[in-house]
């Protein structure tokens, strides 16, 4: 009789051990989709004014004063059609210092700039390695797919090192 009872519970356990899998698979790969989600829309921001620079205004800008978060400096128009500013501002970063010259993007409908080329795309690009770094975690502990989250950690150590390197 009890062997009888065993037998009987053994599937239910099998059952209640798939929906916990399931469970843990669909929450863990529902946080690593909103971190890499949340990344690129992070990096976005200053991303697309980078890299969609058809039609923006682009020049150079040589920073003449910082304060505690932001630097400016006259912007010198190179695209046709641009008009050059006597005063632009820039996110003070660790690249960005006083008496340097910098490409620079104008983003539309004010004084403020972001730099452009490789060294702009890469550091508007910061974000997402960070949240590629964040989502190498989760993939790896709570997905349990240690390959994987090795591709991500090495994506995101790949773009943080790039950005370190040319900015």
């Amino acid at each position: 009789m009890i062997p009888a009872m065993l037998a009987s519970s053994a599937p239910s356990r099998r059952t209640a051990g798939s929906v916990l899998r399931f469970g843990r698979l669909a929450s863990m790969g529902t946080l690593t989709l909103l971190i890499l989600v949340a990344g690129v829309w992070a990096s976005w921001g200053t991303a697309h004014h980078v890299m969609l620079t058809k039609g923006r205004e682009r020049g150079t800008v040589v920073v003449t004063a910082c304060g505690e978060s932001t630097c400016t400096g006259p912007f010198t128009p190179v695209t046709a059609g641009s008009q050059p500013r006597a005063r632009v501002v820039i996110e003070k970063s660790y690249a960005v210092r006083a008496g340097r010259t910098y490409d620079v993007v104008v983003k539309p409908g004010g004084d403020e700039v972001v730099r452009s080329g490789p060294a702009g795309i890469l550091y508007a690009w910061v974000p997402l390695a960070g949240a590629l770094l964040l989502a190498s975690v989760v993939v790896a502990g709570g997905l349990g797919l240690g390959r994987l989250g090795k591709l991500l950690a090495g994506a995101g150590l790949a773009l943080l090192t790039a950005a370190f390197l040319t900015v």
